[in-house]
Parts: structure tokens; C-alpha cells; sequence
């Protein structure tokens, strides 16, 4: 089977381009080139994915250096893998590596790199959907190479493993395994299921590197809709790896839902917002009802990046709290609404709009996106100059109590702002 004309019209014209060009210097210095993994599988699937992953049968770390200098990009290297990473303009990359097999001397441990044929290359991934490739050489651009039936896999909507040692080499592939089931609504086949059921039910993923769990949580949670894996992930008893006696609730049905929603509500409502990590909100609400120590040794286990550790704190120390505020019947200031959320991440805050019930809450936290948060003073620090303040760390205090009245309707000029710093000095 040839995929030319399927890549020319679901690849933009740049990829297919770009793809021609790896075949073209491939060909020069008579190397064997394929797009391999993901990308063939969603040419298949007719879906979009511009992530390039290319395997080359001979020098890989070479090629990438030639390639690199024609597309004007920068050369990232990994010696030991044989793997390399260019980055173009725009933004985009290309990884390329050297066909290689893996060894594990012992199971979940990272492998020994030996370098092999496009077959052996292909076999040693986790699912036949993506052990795929496509030829990129001139004489046969878009030939399909499926040495293990993936195509027919991808046609009936199996997720199907390549052997049966696959989750025993690596753990993370029950997860994985999920997350490709529930994004394309496909079915993990039962030989595959029940293998991931002995090793779960052997551990195997407790002799992984927690970093590795930690990444696949974070691409499952980046899915459009994350519930339904984390659903099958409950089935599976795959959710005591991330936390032991972690169970799906109602309440974090509930949550996950509520969630979608927000983040849904703020990407149409707040365009000129910056984008949020969604795995962050969804994580947040899986943790909904630890404590913040809790949180805090799961952020140490997984060796969470520290700003992200600081979001998922703050939502454990402060969410609660915050949406009983929000949802208070009685009036509540402008100014104690800023002071609540100023301080709190986008995520946090879209977390606190997901666990409050009330529209007044959403109205209140709406206002704080809308007008609030964008208040600024007609007065500056020149002008507390002028009033003989000295500088010092009483600047920021007097500046945030003149903010608070102006949100309170209170120093609406800035001859009253400016009078109000006065009384405050």
C-alpha cells in the first residue's frame, strides 16, 4: 500500500515537503529513510500530527547533522541512543534515530541500545499501531511497511501489544495502552488486557521510574477528554501506581466534568488569557480531598517540575476555602474577590470555578477575568515620591491598599488617589 496521496492531503503542504526533502538526502548518501510511530498511524486514521519521527537503517546521528544544516535548524544530540532532535522555524522538530533494537537486562529497566534493521526497529515498540513506518527514498515514497498488522488492527480498533513481554520491559505501557483505547474509542484486545492485569497485578510498574509514571499521567490528563481513561484506568486498578488507595469517586467524576466545562467556558470567554495546562486542573482534581502534605509527597515522589508542585500546593491548601468565599450569599468585595484569586495560577482558579455550584460564584469569578484583574492605578511611585515617602517596602503596601479601594469604588480619580496615599502616609 502507497500513503503518498493520503500524506499529500492530510499532511500541510510544508510537511509533505519537508518529508520529500529527508528522502532526498537519504537518497544522496544512499540511506534507507522512514516516517515511523505515530504520524503514520494518524495519516491512516485521516487525523492530524505533525510530530516527525524518523528512523534511519544506517548512521542516524550523521544524517541528522547533514539534515540539520540544510533546514537551518538546531542540532540537539543524544550519543548514547543514537537519537538526535532538529529544531526548525515555527517552532516545529524532527527526531531522528538510527533503526536500533532494545535489550532489557532486567524487567522495567531502560534498555541497551543495540543498532538493527527498520524491522527490528519497528518491533520493538509497544503497540502495532504504532509500529508502523513509511518509505521516505524516492523510488518508493509512501510505501507502507507493516511488518505486524497494523493496519488491520487500526481498521477493526485494536490495541494490541507485539509480544507478550511488552508490559514486563515496560510497565508504563498500561497506561499508555488506555490513553491510544480511549482517545480513539478503539478496544484494548483481551490476550493484551490480560497481560496488563499480571502485570499489574506483579507490580511491575512499582520497579519503574517514577519520573516515567509521572510523564504518562500528564499525557493522559492533556487528552480532550481525560475521564474516560481515567474510568478504564479505575478498571484496570491501575490508579493505586499514582497514589496507593486512590479510587474514582463521584465526587471526581463530578469534578472532571465540571472542569471540562470551566476550562471550555474560559477558552471561548478569555481568548486574550494565556493558555492553561489542562493535566494540571485534571490532577488537581484527582487529588481533590488530600491533604497538602499529602500532595506535597506526591509531588516529591514524582519529582514534579517546582512550579507545578506549587499550582497542585496551592489548589490542596487553598480551593476549598476560596470556592466557599466565592459562593457565599452574602455581598462580597471586589477588592476581597482580588485578593482571594490575584495571587492564585489560572489553573488553580479555573479549579476553584469547577468546584463551586452557584452562578453568583461564576459571576464573582468571572468579574475578577474581566474587569478586576486588569484594575490599574492612575498613580505611580514618582507620586509617592513627591508625597516625601522614602522608598521601601511601604510603596508596595500603601500602592495595594489605594488598588483595593479603587476596586471598591472608593478612589475613582487620581486626585482621590492620590489624597488616599496621602492619609495612608
Amino acid at each position: 500500500m502507497n500513503l503518498h496521496k493520503k500524506i499529500k492531503l492530510t499532511a500541510p503542504a510544508h510537511i509533505s515537503k519537508l518529508l520529500k526533502l529527508i528522502g532526498s538526502e537519504a537518497d544522496k548518501l544512499n540511506y534507507n529513510a522512514y516516517c515511523v510511530g505515530g504520524f503514520v498511524r494518524d495519516i491512516l486514521l485521516g487525523v492530524k500530527n505533525y510530530d516527525i519521527d524518523i528512523a534511519v537503517e544506517q548512521d542516524g546521528l550523521k544524517f541528522a547533522e547533514i539534515l540539520s544544516g540544510k533546514l537551518n535548524g538546531t542540532l540537539v544530540v543524544h550519543k548514547k541512543f543514537g537519537t538526535a532532535t532538529i529544531y526548525i522555524s515555527g517552532g516545529a522538530k524532527i527526531d531522528i534515530a538510527t533503526a536500533r533494537t532494545e535489550a532489557y537486562d532486567e524487567p522495567a529497566a531502560l534498555p541497551t541500545v543495540k543498532f538493527s534493521s527498520i524491522k527490528e526497529d519497528l518491533y520493538r515498540r509497544d503497540f502495532t499501531i504504532n509500529a508502523m513506518a513509511v518509505s521516505l527514498n524516492r523510488k518508493n515514497f509512501g510505501d507502507l511497511i507493516d511488518f505486524f498488522g497494523g493496519k488491520n488492527d487500526l481498521t477493526a480498533g485494536k490495541i494490541r501489544v507485539l509480544h507478550g513481554l511488552s508490559f514486563v520491559d515496560d510497565p508504563t505501557r498500561i497506561f499508555r495502552a488506555v490513553r491510544f483505547e480511549q482517545r480513539y474509542n478503539f478496544k484494548i484486545e483481551p490476550h493484551t488486557e490480560r497481560l496488563i492485569k499480571t502485570a499489574v497485578s506483579l507490580d511491575m510498574i512499582a520497579r519503574t521510574q517514577k519520573q516515567r509514571i509521572r510523564d504518562e499521567i500528564i499525557l493522559i490528563l492533556s487528552e480532550e477528554d481525560p475521564l474516560k481513561a481515567l474510568i478504564r484506568m479505575n478498571r484496570l486498578h491501575e490508579l493505586r501506581f499514582i497514589e496507593p488507595g486512590m479510587k474514582l469517586t463521584k465526587n471526581t467524576i463530578r469534578l472532571f466534568k465540571a472542569v471540562r466545562k470551566a476550562r471550555m467556558r474560559y477558552t471561548l470567554l478569555y481568548k486574550k488569557k494565556r493558555p492553561l495546562h489542562d493535566w494540571i486542573i485534571y490532577f488537581m482534581a484527582m487529588l481533590d480531598g488530600f491533604t497538602a502534605g499529602r500532595v506535597r509527597a506526591i509531588c516529591e515522589k514524582f519529582v514534579f517540575r517546582k512550579g507545578d508542585e506549587k499550582r497542585l500546593l496551592s489548589s490542596a491548601a487553598k480551593a476549598d476555602t476560596i470556592a466557599r468565599l466565592m459562593d457565599k450569599k452574602s455581598a462580597v468585595s471586589p477588592s476581597r474577590i482580588y485578593k482571594s484569586l490575584e495571587p492564585l495560577s489560572y489553573e488553580t482558579i479555573i479549579f476553584i470555578m469547577a468546584k463551586t455550584r452557584t452562578l453568583r460564584a461564576r459571576k464573582r469569578m468571572h468579574l475578577f477575568f474581566t474587569k478586576y484583574n486588569g484594575t490599574r492605578l492612575k498613580i505611580t511611585g514618582a507620586d509617592l515620591k513627591k508625597l516625601n515617602l522614602a522608598p521601601g517596602p511601604r510603596y508596595k503596601a500603601i500602592m495595594d491598599k489605594v488598588l483595593y479601594a479603587k476596586l471598591d469604588g472608593k478612589a475613582r480619580t487620581k486626585e482621590e488617589e492620590i489624597n488616599l496615599a496621602k492619609r495612608l502616609i
